[in-house]
């Protein structure tokens, strides 16, 4: 098979032009990269030109490749709160706000600001929780995470993160794929696109949801843009079938889709003798990693057969959709070598409207069902030795305002706070970030940054340099440029390595 994979590629390159090859062979384009997706069996790897740019290797462009340097992290897992937690019920103690609590927020917060839902002047709000120091770090995390505050050492946490970016939707977009429009690969795209696979038989970016939506960008935070299709997410379910029609339909047994597909193949290989179409060798694989497919999805999503004590560990219940089922179907799918898993769970929009999105209500509710299983995401990755190889990231999209929210000068019947860009926190542990430190620190109210301001691309700088990349050299060639998840910004945070 090696061998007629080899020949196929020298036949690809006398027959066609690589110009013809791309414009008029768009289908042939399409199987090849799905073939692969599904576990090309050939092993050539991808390489680099002088300036470090990636070379796609097109008939395997999921084959493991080499970063540009030596890397920290080999995994990533990115968990999302889609529709931004509160920073200042969580993360970022402000005393100051406790004292200014039902005080007129004061003008000059108001100048020149541009607010989703505020109109007038709203009322100051103090934080919804009560705060302790934990951990030799002195980390100040709130009550509503008694179990996260007993891993504080591990995480470091970034506390003055802006964004340009105050509608969930576009915010979302920018996060993950560090433009506010449509049409850009996520970064579990460009990750993948940089380092390939190591497990042939799973795709290399799987996204797993949670809270009952999908996050307001909908799939493009996890859509490819102009790479490559084979490097977009693939979406696999916590209950029922992982992957749609993965099953074999009733009657069909193991026995019958493997003379099936033999069948199938014997057909194909004398039409390639014939024709030495490499695309007919790319279905054939095609064909063959369904055939795989259909043995170990199936038992990578099965949380049946983990230990009890990691049930109680993750607060798991096998058969349901949640934020704690996905995050032990993660660490099962980084062990087996997935290069980029991405959690989203939805329902953490808090403005106070109704007691589904009231801070003291429906916020506390969504901090029990992320609390123990996040934590013991990295106690569990810690104890396997996986967690000095693995990036846990974890945030919303945007902030929330020191003010209660209100909307044309009526208060909210329930505390909420408003959209806030201009700074916000998230966490990274593992994958060589320093433990227990923070970087960054918002005034005394938590609305602007006062030090360590923190751009969303010098985010996604520190992780591609986590992973081996220079930012600026990981691109890809698109309508007549270079193009790069950091765009023409954002710069390494040195502090965090």
């Amino acid at each position: 098979m090696e061998k007629l994979f080899k020949e196929a590629q020298e036949t690809t390159l006398k027959a066609v032009t690589r110009r013809h090859f791309l414009l008029e062979c768009v289908a042939g384009v399409g199987s090849i990269a799905l073939g692969s997706m599904l576990g090309g069996c050939m092993g050539s790897r991808a390489g680099s030109n002088s300036s470090g740019d990636l070379l796609i290797d097109t008939m395997n462009p999921l084959a493991p490749k080499s970063p540009h340097f030596a890397a920290r992290a080999k995994n990533v897992i990115y968990l999302h709160m889609a529709g931004a937690p509160s920073q200042l019920e969580l993360f970022d103690y402000k005393p100051e706000l406790h004292k200014l609590h039902n005080h007129l927020c004061p003008p000059s917060l108001l100048e020149g600001k541009k607010f989703a839902f505020i109109r007038g002047t709203p009322k100051m709000l103090g934080p919804q929780a009560t705060f302790r120091q934990y951990g030799q770090s002195g980390a100040w995390i709130s009550d509503l995470l008694p179990h996260f505050s007993k891993v504080v050492d591990e995480v470091s946490f970034l506390k003055a993160v802006h964004t340009d970016q105050f509608n969930h939707g576009p915010a979302q977009l920018f996060m993950h794929t560090g433009h506010a429009r449509l049409g850009r690969p996520s970064i579990g795209s460009w990750v993948t696109y940089g380092l390939g696979t190591e497990n042939s038989n799973l795709p290399g970016f799987v996204v797993l949801t949670s809270g009952g939506k999908t996050p307001d960008a909908g799939k493009s935070v996890w859509g490819s843009g102009f790479l490559p299709s084979v490097y977009q997410g693939v979406q696999c379910r916590s209950h029922g079938d992982p992957v749609l029609y993965i099953s074999d339909p009733d009657g069909v047994s193991r026995d019958l889709k493997r003379k099936a597909i033999d069948a199938i193949n014997t057909v194909n290989m004398e039409e390639y003798q014939t024709y030495k179409d490499p695309e007919i060798l790319a279905r054939i694989a095609q064909y063959e990693m369904a055939y795989n497919m259909q043995i170990a999805v199936p038992d990578v999503m099965d949380l049946r057969n983990e230990p009890e004590y990691i049930h109680e560990l993750y607060g798991t219940q096998p058969g349901k959709e949640s934020f704690a089922n996905n995050c032990l179907l993660a660490r099962k799918l980084v062990e087996r070598g997935v290069r980029f898993v991405q959690l989203f769970d939805w329902g953490w929009d808090s403005h106070g409207t109704s007691a589904d999105d009231a801070l003291d209500l429906g916020f506390r509710n969504k901090c029990r069902q992320i609390d123990r299983p996040m934590t013991a995401l990295l106690l569990d990755l810690k104890q396997r030795g996986l967690l000095d190889e693995t990036l846990v990231v974890w945030g919303g999209e945007f902030g929330r305002t020191p003010m209660q929210e209100n909307r044309d000068n009526q208060e909210m019947p329930f505390a909420g706070r408003d959209h806030h860009p201009d700074a916000y926190t998230i966490w990274m542990a593992g994958g060589g970030v320093k433990k227990g430190m923070t970087w960054g620190e918002t005034d005394e109210i938590g609305f602007s940054a006062v030090s360590g301001r923190t751009a969303v691309h010098d985010v996604h700088a520190t992780m591609l340099h986590l992973l081996g990349f220079d930012h600026e050299k990981l691109t890809y060639q698109f309508q007549g440029r270079p193009f790069r998840l950091t765009d023409v910004e954002g710069h390494l945070i040195q502090a965090l390595i």
